[in-house]
């Protein structure tokens, strides 16, 4: 990412066709800048993998198999929380899958941030 503008922090690409006026002389590269449509107005996904597991530290396929995080990946979740907080990203809605080392790295994730 390199901002176009002084100051620039965020630059969000996508949208629908709706959205992107089909006579705008760049439609098919057309960029939404936060800084153009105010913070209020644009969602922001978070995609957060699980911290390591034990068996992501033995280099062993986990699948299903429902195993606890090790040390490091707890660590890694508490990491995504402070990052977070630091970056002023609140979540409304989580959702996770039913396996342990998912449901504890967003809990953990979202303890550090502040927001449990």
């Amino acid at each position: 990412y390199v901002p176009t503008q002084q100051g620039q922090t965020h630059l969000i690409q996508g949208g629908t066709p709706c959205d992107i006026p089909t006579t705008a002389p760049s439609y098919h590269s057309y960029r939404y800048r936060l800084a153009d449509y105010g913070e209020e107005s644009v969602y922001t996904l978070v995609l957060l993998r699980h911290g390591e597991s034990e068996w992501n530290a033995l280099n062993q396929y986990t699948g299903w198999c429902d195993v606890n995080l090790t040390e490091r990946g707890e660590g890694e979740a508490r990491a995504a929380g402070r990052l977070m907080k630091e970056n002023g990203i609140e979540i409304d809605h989580a959702f996770t899958s039913v396996l342990k080392r998912a449901s504890y790295t967003a809990n953990m994730c979202l303890n550090m941030a502040g927001q449990q």
